[in-house]
C-alpha cells in the first residue's frame, strides 16, 4: 500500500512529466482503439454474414486443371485438347443424387434446361440476327451431341426452357423476382405434364392468357413438336436487355418458360428416341437432331462448415478428381468484403507501427524519467527500501498513468470508431470500384463492358459466369468493378476490443518500466548519494 501511495504521489508532484508521457499514450490508445475496433468490425461483419446466409455448391467438370495437365509436357495437343473438351461432362442426375446423400447436405435441387423454338403462332419477344434454325443451334463442334449430364451447350433457339426439379429449385421466385401473376398458378410440383409458366411480357406479345396452348418446335427438326399448356403467367424484375446477346433471344428472361423437370425430361427422352442424322448440304457435317439440355444441380447448407464438410465427404463418396466442388454464394460474399478485409489488413498493419513507435518513446522517456529521479532512488534504497520495491514503485507509476490513458483512449475510439470505420471503408469502395472503371476505361468502354468487339453487352444476365448475382460484371470480377460490398458497419468497438486495450496497456507498461526497473537494480545508494552535487 506504501508504494503505491508513494506512486500516486509522485504523479502528482511531477504532473508535466506524467501528462507528457499520458499524452503520448494516449494518443497510442486512440490509434490502437480504432486499429483494433477496424479489425473487429471486419470479423463480425464475416461471421455475421456466415451465420445469417445458407450457402450452396455445385459440381463441375474442372476443365483449368485439365488444361494445365495437358501443358503437364510442354506442348500442346491440339486434337487431344479438342477429345478432351468434347468428353468433359457434367454428371448424370444418378450422381448428383449420390452425392445429395452427404451428411452435410440439408437440402438438394437441380434445374434441367433446352433451347426450343417458336412457330408463327407462337414467337420469342427478341429474337438475334441469326435463323435460329440453322444447323449450328444449340451446338459447338467436339461437343456430344445431347447435353444432359454431359458437358456445356448454348443454343441460338427462340425459348429457354427451365425443367425445375421442385419448388425449392425456383430461386426466382422464393427471392422474389419472379411472382406469378393473379388469375393463374404455377405448375404441380414433380409434374409430368406438359404444363409451364411464361412471362408476362411473352403472354402479351402473342396473346396468350392462362390454360391457353401454344406449340415449340425443335430447333433441327421442324416436324418435332411440343405442345405446352400455361398454367400461369409470372412477372420478373430480372433484366431483358438483350437485343444485341450473342447467344441468342433464348437467353432474354422475358423469353424463359418454365416447367416441371418431369416433364421437360420426357420431352428430351423423346427427342432423344425420335433422333434423325441431319448432313449440313455446305460443309457436310453431321449431327444428331436431338434436343440438348444441360444439367444443373444445386446443394444446400446449413453453414459454411458444412460446405467444407460436403468437398470432403464427395470425394469419400467416390467423386473424382477431374471435378470441383464450388459455391458462387461464397465467392459473392468474399468479393462483397475484399474492401473491409484490405481495410482490416491496413489497420493491422497501422496498430502494429504505432505500438512499435510508441514503445520506443516511452521507453526512452522513461529513461530520461529515471536517471532525473536518480537521487531519489539513492535516499530510498539507503533507508532500507529494497530495490525491487523502488522498481515496484516506478512500475506502479507508469501504470497508472497508461491505464488511465488507454481508457480515455477507449472512451474516445468507442465514439469514434463507427463513423471513421465508415469514412475509411467508403474511401477503400471506392478506390476498388475505380479500379475497375479505369480498366473499362482503357477499353474504350466507360459506361458498360460490352457494345463492342468482343465484349458483352450491358444486359449480360446476372447467371452467367463472371456477373454473379448481378453483383458485377466481367471484367469486374477480375478488377473490382461495380458490386455489392458491405458498405458499413453498425457496430466497432465490442467488449473483446476492452479487453484487448487493457492488454496493450500492460505491455506497454512492462516494456516502458523495463529500461527503468534494469537501471533502478543497477544503482548503488551509496555512491548516488557520494557522487551528489
Amino acid at each position: 500500500m506504501y508504494i503505491l501511495k508513494n506512486a500516486l504521489r509522485s504523479i502528482s508532484r511531477s504532473k508535466g512529466r506524467n501528462v507528457l508521457i499520458g499524452t503520448i499514450a494516449l494518443v497510442i490508445a486512440v490509434s490502437a482503439c480504432l486499429g483494433l475496433s477496424i479489425r473487429q468490425a471486419s470479423d463480425s461483419a464475416r461471421e455475421s454474414a456466415l451465420d445469417s446466409m445458407s450457402v450452396t455448391a455445385t459440381i463441375s467438370y474442372d476443365r483449368q486443371s485439365m488444361m494445365n495437365g495437358m501443358m503437364g509436357g510442354g506442348k500442346f495437343d491440339r486434337d487431344q485438347f479438342q477429345n478432351m473438351m468434347g468428353g468433359a461432362s457434367s454428371l448424370t442426375l444418378d450422381e448428383y443424387k449420390k452425392y445429395a446423400e452427404a451428411e452435410s447436405v440439408d437440402d438438394f435441387y437441380y434445374t434441367l434446361t433446352a433451347y426450343l423454338n417458336g412457330n408463327d403462332d407462337f414467337s420469342p419477344v427478341t429474337t438475334d440476327s441469326s435463323d435460329s434454325s440453322n444447323d449450328n443451334s444449340g451446338r459447338f463442334p467436339g461437343f456430344p451431341g445431347n447435353m444432359m449430364g454431359g458437358g456445356m451447350s448454348f443454343s441460338s433457339g427462340d425459348f429457354t426452357i427451365v425443367g425445375y426439379s421442385g419448388d425449392n429449385a425456383m430461386t426466382e421466385f422464393i427471392n422474389g423476382v419472379a411472382t406469378i401473376l393473379d388469375g393463374g398458378q404455377m405448375f404441380e410440383e414433380g409434374t409430368s405434364e406438359y404444363s409451364c409458366v411464361i412471362s408476362e411480357e411473352l403472354a402479351l406479345y402473342n396473346e396468350i392468357s392462362v390454360g391457353d396452348v401454344f406449340t415449340l418446335v425443335n430447333p433441327l427438326l421442324e416436324t418435332e413438336i411440343y405442345e405446352l399448356t400455361v398454367t400461369g403467367i409470372y412477372s420478373s424484375s430480372e433484366t431483358n436487355d438483350f437485343s444485341s446477346m450473342m447467344f441468342g433471344g433464348g437467353q432474354d428472361p422475358a423469353n424463359k418458360i418454365y416447367m416441371s423437370s418431369n416433364a421437360l425430361s420426357l420431352i428430351i427422352d423423346n427427342s432423344e428416341a425420335n433422333s434423325t442424322t441431319i448432313t449440313d448440304e455446305d460443309t457436310g457435317r453431321e449431327q444428331e437432331s436431338a434436343l440438348s439440355s444441360t444439367l444443373s444441380a444445386t446443394y444446400v447448407f446449413d453453414d459454411t462448415d458444412g460446405y467444407y464438410a460436403f468437398e470432403k465427404e464427395v470425394r469419400t463418396l467416390g467423386l473424382d478428381d477431374s471435378y470441383t466442388v464450388s459455391s458462387t454464394d461464397l465467392t459473392a460474399f468474399e468479393n462483397s468484403i475484399v474492401p473491409l478485409n484490405t481495410l482490416g489488413t491496413m489497420a493491422g498493419w497501422f496498430l502494429l507501427v504505432i505500438l512499435l513507435i510508441g514503445s520506443v518513446i516511452l521507453v526512452v522517456l522513461n529513461i530520461f524519467n529515471v536517471r532525473e529521479r536518480k537521487y531519489e532512488v539513492g535516499v530510498l534504497t539507503a533507508m532500507g527500501m529494497k530495490k525491487s520495491k523502488v522498481a515496484c514503485q516506478f512500475v506502479c507509476e507508469i501504470l497508472v498513468v497508461t491505464m488511465v490513458a488507454i481508457l480515455l483512449g477507449a472512451l474516445i475510439g468507442a465514439v469514434s470508431s463507427v463513423p471513421v470505420t465508415n469514412a475509411l471503408l467508403e474511401n477503400q469502395i471506392s478506390n476498388q470500384s475505380s479500379r475497375g472503371d479505369r480498366f473499362e476505361e482503357n477499353f474504350g468502354r466507360p459506361d458498360n463492358i460490352g457494345g463492342g468487339m468482343g465484349g458483352f453487352p450491358s444486359g449480360m444476365p446476372s447467371d452467367l459466369p463472371g456477373n454473379i448475382g448481378g453483383g458485377k460484371d466481367f471484367f469486374g470480377d477480375m478488377f473490382g468493378g461495380a458490386a455489392n460490398y458491405v458498405s458499413e458497419v453498425n457496430s466497432a468497438m465490442d467488449l473483446t476490443v476492452v479487453l484487448e486495450m487493457v492488454g496493450i496497456g500492460l505491455v506497454l507498461t512492462l516494456i516502458a518500466s523495463a529500461a527503468s526497473v534494469l537501471f533502478i537494480m543497477r544503482y548503488d545508494p551509496l555512491k548516488i548519494l557520494a557522487n551528489r552535487d
